[in-house]
């Protein structure tokens, strides 16, 4: 059985090579669900509509849970609304982005 702490945790595994931090300080993720313990659903954004890693971190978020024990599917969608704002970014990325 899989958890949401246990995706949560491995989301911020996964870094965004053009920023060089993690799609959950980011505040790329909006949601995350698990059904029945095996199934994940996320749904997450881009800094911008046309990031040349529009194709690149979603997988990187599908591999990436696909490897949690116990996980069958996962399932990443990828949304623009609302649009990634810094201030979805975690206080402590702003701290040190200087926002």
């Amino acid at each position: 059985m899989v958890n949401e702490e246990e995706v949560w945790q491995a989301l911020k595994e996964v870094v965004d090579p053009e920023v060089g931090a993690n799609v959950v300080d980011l505040g790329l993720v909006y949601e995350v669900r698990v059904d029945e313990g095996k199934r994940v659903y996320v749904k997450m954004t881009l800094t911008v509509p046309g990031c040349p890693l529009m194709n690149v971190l979603p997988a990187q978020v599908e591999e990436r849970l696909s490897q949690i024990e116990g996980v069958e599917q996962v399932r990443v969608e990828l949304t623009f609304d609302p649009p990634w704002s810094p201030d979805r970014m975690s206080k402590e990325l702003r701290e040190a982005y200087g926002w």
